[in-house]
């Protein structure tokens, strides 16, 4: 089977296609064919590592095996079942993630019975349904059990075209909350058709130097800090932020100081199936959908990678994986596509 691989740090062009073995389901696993994939931030700054507390896990010099393989959502079909497995069945369409496991840039994949991983509905197509785990996942993480929401509170969302600032326009308007998002010119209209009560342009405007006050103040991309932010937080108000950065030690103490509260880390390490199935449940209600920017071959994921590398994205890139004869329909979800360059 065809994998790509990355063996050395650097740009897109780092990005290889190998032939490796076909994996093979131990008792307790199933053997998926990945028909669609994603190319997330996460894939890249891993491709990159350009920090070192990055490079302590992944490998000082090079990557370690183990990660040599992108690629953290998948969906696809269960080809093989362990003989202990009973949760899944053969040609089950299923849709997951796999965090920091990472191995979704393949034609198939092994992953055991209690992974993140839940059957797809039958609206979605396997495009869809990639373009969801990592996104939607880490938005509910940290707009549900980091910061406990409710309804009625104002939210400000950063990065809200980004894939996990999508899920987070449209959970915290679930929730009952007032949202507003930040984010360019361009997709100022995508951010309201996601929902979002008000949307700020970041070229026009600089939110710290209004006078509006938040409950959650929920960092997507990692563009600010909580020294910017507190003095838009109310009281007890609560600073969200996926990526761990420089300022941890600042954040802890400003945080035992005050009555705003700083969060901030990974929220792969907590993702459940059980939490995937919720969202599946918002998905059919007509509560959330994915935003797919592009989407792109197989061979052509080193593409797929300077895109993403621009920071620019709208949600999410997909990579079409294995050729079918299956037909989907792209706009069952209403789903946000632009044109390829």
């Amino acid at each position: 089977m065809k994998a790509i691989k990355f063996t050395e740090y650097g740009s897109s062009e780092v990005l290889k296609s190998f032939e490796v073995d076909k994996p093979i389901p131990k008792d307790n696993e199933v053997l998926i064919k990945i028909y669609a994939t994603t190319v997330t931030s996460t894939d890249c700054e891993i491709r990159r590592s350009e920090q070192l507390i990055g490079r302590l896990i992944i490998g000082i010099f090079k990557p370690r095996k183990r990660f040599r393989v992108l690629g953290i959502e998948l969906a696809g079909k269960i080809e093989t079942i362990g003989k202990n497995v009973t949760s899944f069945q053969k040609g089950e369409k299923v849709f997951g993630a796999t965090s920091m496991k990472l191995s979704c840039n393949a034609e198939y994949i092994c992953l055991p019975d209690n992974a993140v991983l839940i059957e797809m509905l039958d609206i979605q197509s396997f495009e869809e349904a990639t373009a969801v785990p990592d996104g939607a996942l880490t938005a509910l993480h940290f707009l549900r059990e980091c910061a406990h929401i409710k309804s009625k509170q104002k939210v400000l969302v950063i990065g809200a075209s980004g894939s996990v600032g999508t899920y987070a326009i449209q959970h915290a308007k679930y929730f009952g909350a007032e949202v507003t998002g930040i984010c360019s010119s361009t997709n100022v209209e995508l951010v309201k058709s996601l929902g979002a009560h008000k949307v700020i342009d970041y070229n026009k405007e600089d939110y710290t130097n209004s006078n509006e006050t938040y409950d959650i103040i929920f960092d997507t991309v990692g563009k600010s800090t909580f020294r910017q932010c507190k003095s838009s937080l109310q009281e007890k108000g609560i600073f969200l932020e996926t990526v761990m950065g420089a300022e941890i030690l600042f954040y802890m103490l400003r945080t035992l100081a005050t009555r705003k509260k700083a969060i901030l880390g990974f929220a792969g390490f907590n993702q459940s199936s059980k939490d995937l199935v919720f969202i599946r449940q918002l998905i059919e209600a007509g509560h959330v959908k994915p935003v797919i920017d592009r989407i792109y071959g197989f061979e052509q994921i080193a593409k797929a990678h300077s895109y993403v590398d621009k920071g620019h994205k709208k949600g999410n890139v997909v990579i079409k994986v294995n050729d079918r004869k299956e037909k989907h329909e792209m706009d069952k979800l209403n789903i946000n596509h632009s044109k390829e360059e």
